[in-house]
């Protein structure tokens, strides 16, 4: 953890204990914010200046670039700093990259606490570090008292696609398998119940979590893998929609197959909320084809984060473009595309 009341810093950030605007400016307070908060908190690897030179990578490159403004900015099991990173690694991943650069933006509100700040900006670093990325540069802004909500975060990343990957949503195709690594909705119900006061018999904490090493082993078997998603906002029926529409296929959901915890279950029911349709963010979906599903679920099983791995469904001929759920009772329903957003600011 950062001391925060031993800082060397040079007044004025050590004598402010808030965000002011000229944190922002670009002088002599952005310079010592930059050297005394976020440099440490990041690592070595992180470039003070405006752009950073990194070793060639070599081979097909993947790019990404996220924004988040979670709130609250802390959650059982995370924060925005670790979530941040977490969810740029899993946007990389899930075209099968290895992650390795990061980039990382702070939107800051005037008047936040800067010792919130530094505790995100240290959440950022032991998040990438864990992860074996680099932040290699960043970004400082400040808005107006009013203008934001305490802390913004944008970033970007850039990783490696082995030679003979090739993964998308246009490759998903009638009879693979779809199977989903873990529980669902568990995200967004641990944010929800922070901000709604919710109380269960045990603390609902967030998923998040760097999936890169999980598509690796994925990767390891030989499986042809043709779609990977993480099921972040819109939660697994956004997720299946978007990718039925692009590869043109239709997709049955088996219902009583889906691993919805029981605080979940609860949470939704209580709201009138369809877990099917609440954010995650450690959690995949993958679709391969019938012949590989075995050696890919193994391998999912035996790695930290897939160890809940189930199949959840299949691609069909049937119905293209459409997403059905088959029920306990034999019966099915259309999972529709969310309208909008059911639970603001989860990512």
């Amino acid at each position: 953890m950062i001391d925060f009341d031993n800082w060397s810093c040079p007044v004025p950030l050590r004598d402010t204990p808030q965000v002011v605007m000229g944190h922002g400016g670009g002088g002599a307070m952005s310079g010592e914010l930059v050297e005394h908060l976020f440099l440490p908190a990041y690592g070595s690897a992180v470039s003070p200046a405006d752009s950073a030179v990194v070793p060639l990578l070599g081979g097909r490159i993947a790019l990404t670039t996220d924004s988040y403004v979670v709130k609250p900015m802390v959650f059982p099991g995370g924060s925005i700093g670790d979530l941040a990173v977490n969810g740029t690694i899993n946007d990389l991943a899930m075209s099968g990259a290895t992650p390795r650069y990061l980039t990382i933006a702070f939107i800051l509100q005037e008047g936040t606490p800067l010792a919130t700040v530094g505790r995100i900006a240290h959440a950022v670093g032991a998040a990438a570090a864990a992860a074996g990325v680099s932040v290699v540069t960043g970004d400082t802004k400040v808005v107006d008292n009013g203008s934001g909500d305490g802390v913004y975060l944008n970033t970007a990343g850039v990783g490696v696609v082995p030679d003979g990957v090739e993964i998308g949503p246009a490759r998903a195709a009638a009879g693979d398998v779809l199977i989903i690594s873990g529980d669902i909705g568990v995200h967004g119900v641990a944010v929800m119940s922070v901000r709604a006061g919710m109380e269960f018999e045990t603390t609902v904490k967030s998923d998040s979590a760097p999936l890169h090493g999980l598509v690796a082993a994925m990767l390891a078997t030989g499986a042809d893998v043709h779609t990977l998603r993480d099921p972040t906002r819109g939660g697994v029926a956004a997720s299946l929609n978007e990718i039925a529409r692009t590869a043109k296929v239709g997709i049955a959901v088996d219902e009583p197959s889906l691993p919805i915890p029981e605080p979940v279950a609860d949470a939704c029911s209580l709201l009138g909320l369809d877990p099917l349709q609440v954010a995650n963010e450690g959690k995949l979906l993958a679709f391969v084809p019938p012949g590989d599903a075995d050696a890919v679920l193994a391998a999912m099983r035996a790695h930290p984060f897939g160890g809940g791995a189930r199949v959840i469904g299949r691609c069909v001929a049937e119905h293209p473009g459409m997403v059905v759920a088959r029920t306990a009772l034999g019966g099915t329903r259309i999972v529709n595309m969310p309208i909008g957003e059911q639970l603001p600011r989860i990512c």
